[in-house]
């Protein structure tokens, strides 16, 4: 991203959320209203949600409102904003993306990717996960660099972030698509395809709960979870964004905010050394 760099100075093992919500407010300048307006037009945040992701999206309240690492980010953008959150939920992140250009959300938290960028601005990530792939207990798959081959087909999610990078990196396998991971675990397991790609873990769960399959050591790609705003808003809003994301890491309030959903160790902050 262009523009300046935010640095705040993160305490060490800083994981309380309400001491993170403090840094927030302290670390990032008053709103002015050109900001206000593109982030949040009609005077409240709509916050695009993907609840495929069970890493992002951990529960709801009693209400049915979105728990977790991402409806969080998006709270606490509201409050910086100082206007109301309003969670507007989507089955999968490809239907957030479709959703920008019919100005469905103001800000989409999902994962970046080249072809969503063409019409969603984002930020630099917040957090990331592994992607990777489920292989049977006796096949000779060892790498990923064994996966790209002549005949191996793919089982994988439908417009995922990992199925758009595999999209347009495989040179050789072959992909099949299914319209949820319960689909494509199914065609994995019942069509006998020979791999199954996903994000590392759900496949590590898959892998506890089915003994003859085992997960690759090894990624072919990071999902990069960042937020995004339409295209057509300008500049004013994404670059408030990438302030408050830049801010987020450095306070420790992504790192609290995953700590607080019980997803450490399944999900990084981004830029982090694992």
């Amino acid at each position: 991203m262009d523009g300046p760099a935010f640095f705040f100075e993160r305490p060490r093992f800083m994981t309380d959320i309400s001491s993170a919500h403090a840094a927030m407010r302290a670390a990032l300048p008053a709103v002015d209203d050109a900001t206000k307006s593109a982030l949040a037009p009609t005077g409240a945040l709509r916050a695009g949600i993907s609840l495929s992701n069970f890493l992002l999206v951990t529960g709801e309240t009693p209400g049915g409102a979105p728990v977790g690492v991402s409806p969080g980010m998006a709270a606490m953008l509201a409050e910086l904003l100082g206007c109301d959150v309003q969670y507007i939920t989507f089955p999968s992140p490809g239907e957030v993306a479709d959703a920008a250009g019919q100005d469905g959300w103001d800000i989409g938290n999902i994962g970046a990717d080249p072809l969503r960028a063409e019409f969603i601005q984002f930020t630099d990530a917040y957090c990331e996960i592994e992607s990777t792939c489920v292989v049977g207990a006796g096949s000779h798959i060892q790498s990923f660099a064994d996966v790209d081959q002549p005949g191996i087909k793919i089982a994988t999610k439908k417009r995922a972030a990992y199925t758009l990078w595999l999209e347009r990196n495989l040179q050789n396998a072959q992909l099949v698509q299914y319209d949820s991971m319960d689909g494509s675990l199914a065609g994995f397991l019942d069509e006998g395809l020979d791999v199954l790609a996903g994000l590392r873990p759900k496949l590590s769960e898959i892998a506890a709960d089915h003994q003859d399959v085992r997960v690759l050591t090894d990624k072919f790609a990071a999902v990069q979870q960042a937020i995004g705003t339409p295209t057509v808003r300008g500049g004013a809003g994404v670059a408030y964004l990438q302030k408050f994301v830049e801010a987020a890491k450095a306070t420790g309030l992504v790192a609290a905010l995953i700590e607080q959903h019980g997803v450490a160790g399944k999900l990084s902050v981004a830029g982090e050394a694992r």
